[in-house]
């Protein structure tokens, strides 16, 4: 079987309930329980979460809550493998036949069911551990500035300051969205970014949500999507 898992703790630091406050009218996490459900690629659809309050809110927007997740993987420091492992571990506790398992990040409200549906077949086709979305830098990272106390800038890498960006190679980032991976991949502790392939989507669809300014971009760019 193929189940989807959407690690959601309950203590966000950078926005306060980040997973469960309304954006565009619905909780966060509701929109990725609903483009999971949606897509009918999951035979389950389950949250791993600590929170009471989320668990209420993603049993009403459609998603299982089999466990509660110890607090030991719940704080600041826990990284996604080991989260999503101790979610199959429990289900297989209760007979499911986890072949493989998607994490879906719940603060995703930009995801397309069609991503999900070709991560996955890149997956089946590449014969990798795990699949997930990348898109490309705006600018080339060779060229990346910093800038010091008084205002002088400087190049990281100053041997590119003089390079063409067209001749520079390209670079990519994980998009934060979603992972596909075997549910072994997930148990046996696997890096999933260099364990796995990268699906290229396009840059203009791609937010990261941590500040409350990103939260007001996100909601204007969802509005434009909509329309």
């Amino acid at each position: 079987m193929k189940i989807a898992i959407i690690p959601a703790r309950g203590g966000s630091k950078r926005i306060p309930g980040k997973n469960s406050k309304l954006f565009c009218g619905k909780p966060m996490i509701a929109w990725a329980i609903g483009c999971a459900i949606e897509s009918k690629m999951f035979d389950k659809v389950i949250v791993s979460t600590e929170d009471e309050s989320i668990a209420n809110l993603s049993r009403n927007a459609g998603a299982e809550i089999p466990f509660l997740r110890p607090a030991y993987l719940a704080d600041d420091f826990t990284p996604t493998v080991p989260v999503i492992a101790h979610a199959i571990d429990s289900c297989q506790l209760m007979g499911w036949n986890i072949e493989y398992a998607c994490c879906i990040y719940p603060c995703a409200p930009f995801l397309l069911i069609s991503d999900l549906v070709d991560a996955f077949e890149l997956m089946q086709v590449t014969g990798a551990n795990f699949a997930y979305p990348v898109t490309d830098y705006a600018h080339p990272i060779q060229r990346a500035l910093r800038r010091l106390p008084a205002g002088q800038m400087q190049f990281f890498l100053p041997e590119y300051e003089l390079s063409r960006t067209q001749d520079l190679e390209k670079s990519y980032h994980d998009t934060g969205q979603f992972y596909w991976g075997k549910a072994s991949s997930w148990q046996s502790n696997m890096k999933m970014h260099t364990d796995g392939v990268g699906m290229l989507v396009p840059n203009w669809r791609v937010v990261d949500i941590d500040t409350d300014d990103d939260w007001k971009r996100a909601e204007l760019l969802h509005e434009v999507f909509k329309r």
